[in-house]
Order: structure tokens, then sequence, then C-alpha cells
């Protein structure tokens, strides 16, 4: 079985976050949470969880269309 990995970085997931079995390693986890609005690395890590997110969601899904 494959080990999981970052969506954002592509390390191994060894800790962080896990978000419909997608994970954030600790290290993108605390530096999206430390990071402003507009600063050209959230932009980038907004990107890649969206990208990466999007797949998971289904035709069926019933949430509510929440924007990064």
């Amino acid at each position: 079985m494959k080990k999981p990995s970052c969506i954002i970085c592509g390390k191994s997931l060894a800790d962080g976050i896990i978000v419909n079995g997608r994970g954030i390693c600790k290290a993108c986890e605390e530096r999206l949470v430390n990071l402003e609005p507009g600063n050209d690395f959230y932009e980038y890590y907004k990107e890649s969880i969206r990208k990466n997110m999007i797949q998971v969601r289904g035709a069926e899904c019933n949430c509510q269309n929440y924007h990064l």
C-alpha cells in the first residue's frame, strides 16, 4: 500500500491533517495557518488545496459551496 503524501509539497505524510482521505503535512499546515491573504504562497497553497480536493468531491455531495 502506498504511503500517503502531502497534497501541497508531495512529501511523505508522517503527521499533519487528513481531510477526506487527503493529507497536508504538519510543515505545510503551519505555513498555511500563518500566511496572510495576498501573500504569493497563500495563493499557491489555495490552488494546491483546491486542485486536490475537487477530485474528492462527487456529484452526490450535498455540502455548502465553500470558497478557499
